[in-house]
């Protein structure tokens, strides 16, 4: 039997290795947000603790979902696994409901206006990024 073996770029591993990191950031920003005490809420800016105090809990589960799902897409590409995309659709799914609904369910445009849109964005296009270069990924057979 012939193996084939599939040359992957060393941009592959950099986006990989840059997607894990991206999303570790998200892991870390969500433990972050799940166990602050109220003396860090109280040390927030108003504007932004009113953000927070205004998040109901069921936010939180998404932000956890979608870092979660993220951070294992990227160890799915690291390990050369077709899943990875799978997961990075959920993650970007999750993503954008989450953000949508931040913006729907707290004050966040209303007392940050516009300049409250560059993070969401930012996160938006890099989940859209993963997924859509982990399905280029799968569809040029890096990933088995």
């Amino acid at each position: 039997m012939n193996a084939t073996v599939v040359s992957r770029p060393k941009s592959f591993w950099a986006i990989a290795v840059l997607g894990l990191l991206w999303n570790l950031v998200g892991v870390l920003a969500f433990l972050m947000t799940v166990a602050m005490t109220p003396e860090q809420l109280a040390a927030m800016p108003a504007e932004q603790r009113q953000v927070v105090e205004a998040t109901p809990s069921w936010l939180n589960v998404l932000f956890g979902i979608a870092v979660a799902t993220g951070t294992l897409g990227a160890i799915g590409l690291l390990m050369r696994k077709r899943w990875a995309v799978t997961l990075f659709l959920v993650s970007l799914i999750v993503v954008v409901v989450q953000m949508v609904a931040s913006f729907a369910l707290t004050p966040m445009w209303s007392l940050i206006g516009p300049s409250s849109l560059v993070m969401p964005v930012i996160v938006v296009l890099i989940a859209l990024g993963l997924w859509s270069y982990a399905r280029k990924a799968a569809a040029r057979g890096w990933l088995g």
